[in-house]
């Protein structure tokens, strides 16, 4: 996961999402074993993920995580039904937020509420990071902090958006829907 955040063209995330992941585990929901892109290393995190609010360019204050990365939801996966997994290769193109081992909950940052941070457990006992109920996604088209390119994406069985604090998702700013279907553009789902 972390190998495909760091800079590929957007072709090469198509090509390797189409493949399947290779370090899956044999659950249909498991996520990696490494840490999710833009978190902590394993060695140094004993604390939760943080989530807070930022204002990003053209969807306003929506989540990030503690290295300003938006993060998002799958319309697919309310209540915390997790879809985007290793094995159907989203995971690739949608890093997970998985809690590192032993940690048990998120840190709510500035502006985020408390309450609405949970988080959900994978069919192989593994915790993700949920905000009213929605598990928490980064974007590997996203190449920093301030940035929101999957905003409106569809693609993995529905449509990605960021989150505003109320735990909302917010669809009404600049939407790329269609541009990840079909055979050869996009993002290749």
């Amino acid at each position: 996961m972390q190998l495909l955040y760091g800079g590929l063209a957007f072709g090469a995330v198509a090509a390797v999402a189409a493949c399947g992941s290779t370090s899956s585990s044999s659950t249909a929901a498991s996520s990696g074993q490494s840490q999710p892109a833009g978190t902590a290393s394993p060695a140094s995190s004993s604390s939760a993920i943080t989530i807070s609010a930022k204002s990003v360019a053209g969807v306003g204050t929506v989540l990030v995580n503690g290295q300003g990365q938006t993060m998002y939801m799958l319309t697919t996966e309310k209540g915390g039904k997790i879809t985007c997994t290793d094995d159907n290769g989203c995971t690739k193109v949608w890093p997970d937020t998985e809690l590192p081992k032993g940690a048990t909950a998120a840190t709510a940052g500035s502006g985020i509420q408390a309450s609405l941070l949970g988080t959900v457990k994978n069919d192989a006992g593994e915790l993700y990071v949920t905000y009213n109920g929605w598990p928490l996604y980064t974007f590997s088209g996203d190449k920093g902090a301030g940035q929101a390119n999957g905003e409106g994406i569809t693609g993995f069985g529905g449509t990605w958006y960021v989150l505003s604090t109320s735990g909302n998702p917010v669809t009404s700013s600049q939407s790329q829907t269609g541009t990840s279907t079909g055979g050869g553009g996009g993002y290749g789902y």
